[in-house]
C-alpha cells in the first residue's frame, strides 16, 4: 500500500514534522476512553500505528502497518457501488463473494469512504498531530484525577512514533496527567529511552523466554527485549509485566517459571506481573485486512490452567501475580 499525497512516506519512524516547525504528527488507529485494563485507574489509550514484532496471536492486526488501511464491513453495505466509481486508482470490485480491495493498488485516500452512503468502508489509523491528541484526550482529565488514571500510550509499538509520542507525552505532563508506556520491548534503546523518561509507569511484555522459539515468534531477538527491560528498571520507573498466555506458544508452566524468575532477579521496579488469557475475537480484524488468523480455530483456555500458572509464578517469589480475560470452567 502507497502513501496517499500528504500523509507520511511508509517507515519505521511513521511521525513526521508537520508544516509548523514546533508540530509533530504521528499516526493513530484508536482512542480508546474509559480504559481500565492499560494501567491504573480510568484511562484512555492511544493506539498507534506500526509494530517491529510479528506475533501470529496478536489482537491488534490493524496496529501491525505503520500506513493506514482501509477495510470494508459487508453487514453495512447496500450495494449501491458509489465506492467503486470514487476510487481514483480502480482498487476496489464488488464480488458475490464480497470487497475485494486490492491492497497493491489501495493508498487508503478516504475517497471511498466519502462516497459510502451506509459507512460500509473505512479507514483505519488517521493522521493526527500531538497538540491535538493531547486535547482529545485530556477531555476525561476529571476522570483521571478522580480514579488516580491517566493516559496510555499502546500500539503497535508507541517507540516506532518516538517523536510524536514524547511530543504527547510532554504536553500530557504540562498538564499534570500521568503517561504510561505500553512496549513490547522490541525496538532500539535510542527510541525507547526518551520515552522512558517522560512516563509514570511501563507496561512491558515478555512473551517468550527462549531465543530461538521467541525470534521464530515475534521476528525480534529476546535479548533485545530483555536488554530493554532491564534498562528500564535501571532507571528507577515502575513496570508492570505482562505475558499473554497462548495456547502452543506461551502456555508452558516453564515459560513462566522463566518469566518470574527474570523479572525476580533482573527487574525491581515491577509493582505487578499479569498473565493475559488468550481470546480470539480478533477473528474478524484479520479477514477484513485480508489477512491470516493462524489461531483462528483455538479455543478459550480453562480456568484451571490460569490459576495453576499464576501459582507457577507466586512459587518464584511473585508477590503480585494476577490473571484476566475470558476462560472456560469455573
Amino acid at each position: 500500500m502507497r502513501s496517499s499525497p500528504g500523509s507520511p512516506t511508509p517507515s519505521e519512524e511513521c511521525a513526521v514534522r508537520g508544516e509548523e516547525a514546533d508540530e509533530v504528527y504521528g499516526v493513530v488507529f484508536n482512542l480508546q476512553r474509559y480504559s481500565t485494563e492499560d494501567g491504573p485507574g480510568i484511562r484512555t489509550t492511544v493506539f498507534l500505528k506500526g509494530c517491529p514484532m510479528t506475533c501470529p496471536w496478536c489482537h491488534n492486526p490493524e496496529g501491525m502497518d505503520p500506513r493506514p488501511e482501509l477495510v470494508w464491513y459487508e453487514a453495512r453495505c447496500v450495494g449501491v457501488r458509489e465506492c467503486l466509481r470514487a476510487c481514483p486508482r480502480e482498487a476496489l470490485t464488488l464480488t458475490p463473494e464480497g470487497m475485494v480491495i486490492a491492497r497493491d493498488r489501495c493508498d487508503a485516500c478516504g475517497a471511498c469512504v466519502e462516497a459510502c452512503p451506509a459507512a460500509a468502508l473505512e479507514v483505519i489509523g488517521r493522521r493526527v498531530s500531538a497538540s491535538q491528541l493531547a486535547k482529545e484526550a485530556a477531555r476525561d482529565e476529571a476522570f483521571f484525577r478522580r480514579s488516580g488514571g491517566g493516559v496510555t500510550l499502546s500500539g503497535g509499538e508507541p517507540a516506532l512514533q518516538a517523536d510524536f509520542c514524547a511530543a504527547l507525552a510532554d504536553l500530557l505532563r504540562d498538564r499534570d496527567i500521568p503517561v504510561a508506556l505500553d512496549t513490547c520491548g522490541g525496538v532500539s534503546w535510542s527510541r525507547l529511552e526518551p520515552l522512558v523518561r517522560r512516563v509514570n509507569l511501563v507496561l512491558y511484555d515478555l512473551k517468550q523466554m527462549d531465543e530461538g522459539r521467541h525470534r521464530e515468534y515475534t521476528g525480534v531477538s529476546l535479548g533485545l527485549v530483555l536488554e530493554n527491560a532491564v534498562r528500564i528498571a535501571d532507571m528507577g520507573v515502575p513496570m508492570w509485566v505482562r505475558t499473554p498466555v497462548i495456547p502452543g506458544y506461551t502456555d508452558e508452566e516453564e515459560n513462566i517459571r522463566e518469566i518470574a524468575r527474570f523479572i525476580r532477579d533482573h527487574l525491581p521496579t515491577v509493582e505487578r506481573y499479569d498473565l493475559l488469557a488468550f481470546n480470539n475475537t480478533c477473528r474478524d480484524k484479520y479477514r477484513r485486512l485480508d489477512r491470516i488468523f493462524p489461531l483462528a480455530a483455538v479455543g478459550l483456555l480453562e480456568r484451571s490452567k490460569m490459576e495453576a500458572l499464576v501459582e507457577v509464578a507466586r512459587k518464584e517469589g511473585l508477590d503480585s501475580v494476577c490473571w484476566s480475560g475470558a476462560v472456560t470452567g469455573k
